[in-house]
């Protein structure tokens, strides 16, 4: 089994160009921001719920960051309330070993539909998406859009393959065109299609569409586990 992530010697991160604006340019960031400080105060009482939810279920980490690329290849961490157990790693290792269904499912998409690892509190937050409100401070730190591709780690990123030129053309987003439409219940070959169609026909107009969809995808819990 691979690890979810290698060294800075990788061909992705040796072939970025740190110079190069990602797509949107400022209009997109300026809009970032002010979605993000909004919605950052508009959520704080939920933000502190959930925060007292995922401390008292199992008196772990609240929050869990995991290195994620982002744009021009330089990796950050992508932080998400935490959902899964503290021995996680351990717990995937032994599962996958003993479940050669598994192994293959986590091996062609890095998810598992029945993952081991995930708390009753964190199988709820995955359900609704909450748990990925952390990101909006990611978003804030220039690391991630409100709207774009979302984050990967470096192994997913070999299964872009010419197509990765368009993920790192973008800052990540927290939410996108695969999330709207379907998110795991799409091919992984029609996720990088999506994320490719975006980059290239990217318009703000798109991202204020693509973000009233979001509502209803989350209220349906379409594709999420």
């Amino acid at each position: 089994m691979k690890s979810a992530t290698r060294s800075a010697s990788s061909p992705f991160i040796r072939t970025s160009t740190p110079g190069l604006s990602p797509v949107g340019g400022i209009s997109k960031r300026g809009f970032d921001i002010t979605m993000a400080t909004l919605a950052l105060v508009f959520l704080s009482p939920i933000f502190l719920m959930l925060m007292a939810l995922v401390k008292f279920s199992d008196g772990g980490r609240v929050f869990y960051g995991h290195s994620r690329i982002g744009h021009s290849g330089r990796p950050f961490r992508c932080l998400k309330f935490r959902t899964m157990r503290e021995d996680g790693d351990r717990i995937l290792k032994a599962y996958l070993e003993d479940n050669p269904q598994a192994y293959e499912e986590w091996r062609a998409t890095r998810k598992l539909q029945h993952d081991p690892r995930v708390t009753t509190v964190g199988g709820v937050l995955r359900k609704l998406s909450l748990d990925e409100l952390p990101q909006l401070i990611n978003i804030l730190r220039g690391e991630m859009s409100i709207v774009g591709p979302r984050p990967v780690v470096e192994d997913e990123l070999e299964l872009y393959d010419a197509a990765a030129q368009y993920y790192l053309q973008s800052r990540p987003g927290l939410t996108g065109l695969w999330q709207v439409s379907g998110r795991n219940d799409v091919s992984y070959e029609s996720r990088v299609a999506l994320d490719s169609h975006y980059v290239q026909n990217w318009s703000l107009m798109t991202d204020i569409k693509i973000i009233g969809l979001t509502v209803p995808a989350v209220c349906l819990s379409r594709g999420s586990y």
